[in-house]
């Protein structure tokens, strides 16, 4: 089924969906509905709602129907095309900028965001003032994000980062060398990194007289991470009720960001 769609500034370009149409799943043969939907426009109508921040059954007429979108959105968070999609265009970009596929060196950081009144799993953020979930994301020193966790706010930093650096993929574990990460993550962690990924992680801190905002090296990667991120309104607070989902929203975010400067 073809779909005309106006042209939103978020939809996939012809060489954007050259290169993510082959990390698409592909459907086997067999019992069920063949698929009738034109999976660019589902696509699409995904990163326009992400963009935009729009609700599902907002997404404009000229895109598949919200159910149908949505369905496909599901599916994908369910079975982690999302997350494998990621990882095939993080190491496209590392091996099209001259690096290994897998880094040596990665930084960790978390964001707090607001929830709403979908429900689902929240805390409180007694630093932040917060209540609602972290994001705990890892990135390489491109600031490529390599891996997401989102939880409740109120679990420490701490222990954050091992869920997050726990659910990093084999390859990516066996190629780290060293984790950059701010005051936060001192103590325990230390031992834990050392001791499970057979990696050192170094606490970048500030200056003891620093007074006002300076750029920290290493740390401003994955801020910029954040900031990057901060373009899509779908992530201004965390709209999702399963957390699952709301990793999905950051991998896509990261996904449409990769697509762009690959295709710049």
């Amino acid at each position: 089924m073809s779909h005309r769609s106006e042209q939103y500034t978020s939809d996939l370009t012809e060489e954007q969906w050259a290169i993510i149409q082959p990390l698409l799943p592909v459907k086997q043969q067999g019992a069920g509905r063949p698929i009738v939907l034109e999976m660019r426009a589902v696509l699409n109508a995904i990163l326009y709602l992400v963009r935009t921040g729009c609700q599902w059954d907002e997404i404009p007429k000229s895109y598949p129907n919200h159910n149908s979108v949505y369905y496909h959105y599901r599916k994908w968070t369910r079975n982690e095309t999302w997350r494998a999609i990621n990882e095939a265009l993080r190491q496209y970009e590392r091996e099209r900028q001259e690096r290994s596929a897998e880094p040596s060196a990665v930084i960790i950081d978390s964001q707090s965001a607001k929830t709403t009144e979908v429900g689902g799993e929240r805390g409180y953020d007694a630093g932040k003032k917060v209540k609602g979930r972290k994001r705990h994301i890892v990135v390489d020193t491109l600031g490529n994000l390599i891996e997401v966790v989102v939880h409740a706010a109120s679990i420490q930093d701490r222990d954050g980062a091992m869920l997050v650096l726990y659910k990093l993929p084999a390859t990516t574990k066996a190629h780290i060398q060293k984790i950059w990460a701010d005051g936060g993550y001192a103590g325990r962690l230390v031992k834990w990194v050392r001791e499970n990924l057979n990696s050192a992680l170094e606490i970048v801190e500030k200056a003891p007289n620093q007074k006002g905002f300076r750029v920290l090296p290493r740390r401003w990667v994955v801020e910029r991470t954040f900031a990057w991120f901060g373009r899509y309104r779908r992530l201004s607070k965390d709209y999702e009720h399963n957390p699952a989902c709301s990793e999905s929203v950051i991998y896509i975010a990261s996904i449409h960001t990769m697509l762009r400067r690959i295709t710049a």
